[in-house]
């Protein structure tokens, strides 16, 4: 009897720990935290919140056609008119929040790059 409660108790055990495993939340797209990070900081100065997603998503598909990071980073310092920090700041919060799959990608296309003096 006690080892059929052992075994009882294994098996529940293990589908609560499959149950757990399969319900985990996967990576996503958090347009909420890309809104509050790139319209709170100053400097980008997008007109809506429409303008801002479309804008992260582009930068977002940029990536996912293969174009590297210099370039992003040029067409953004050019766009807004910021330093580096600004760029990288934008591309990363786009990066992270909206394609958190391009990640990788951005950060090969990114090795070995230099900021602009």
């Amino acid at each position: 009897m006690r080892s059929a409660s052992w075994a009882l108790g294994g098996a529940v055990a293990a589908i609560a720990c499959a149950g757990a495993i399969s319900a985990a939340p996967t990576a996503g797209a958090d347009q909420i935290g890309y809104l509050v990070n790139v319209t709170v900081k100053p400097g980008y100065n997008f007109p809506n919140a429409d303008a801002a997603l479309g804008y992260g998503y582009s930068l977002c598909d940029r990536i996912r056609a293969g174009e590297a990071y210099p370039a992003l980073a040029a067409s953004i310092r050019q766009n807004f008119r910021t330093d580096e920090y600004g760029a990288s700041y934008l591309l990363s919060q786009a990066t992270q929040e909206l394609c958190p799959a391009q990640i990788w990608a951005l950060r090969q296309s990114a090795g070995g790059y230099r900021p602009q003096p």
